[in-house]
């Protein structure tokens, strides 16, 4: 169950930095701390939790596409 609140707080927390217009790099972060929290959650308490591992898989998926996507950013062009 503190795995869920947890969530919950990172939630309301990501929400406030947004409003806030936070840079896209505190958000990031704070989005990262997410998935982790929510990995736990998951590991925590995996009974009827396919949703949730699906959803957080296409979550680390877009996370490193997006990683990919700025590690070029800046970079010259060949």
């Amino acid at each position: 169950m503190d795995e869920a609140r947890a969530v919950v707080r990172r939630l309301r927390r990501i929400e406030a930095l947004d409003r806030g217009q936070a840079s896209a790099g505190s958000l990031l972060a704070e989005v990262r701390e997410l998935l982790a929290e929510a990995e736990a959650w998951v590991r925590a308490e995996p009974g009827g939790t396919e949703p949730a591992e699906e959803a957080l898989e296409r979550c680390r998926d877009a996370l490193a596409a997006g990683d990919r996507a700025t590690a070029g950013v800046g970079a010259a062009a060949p």
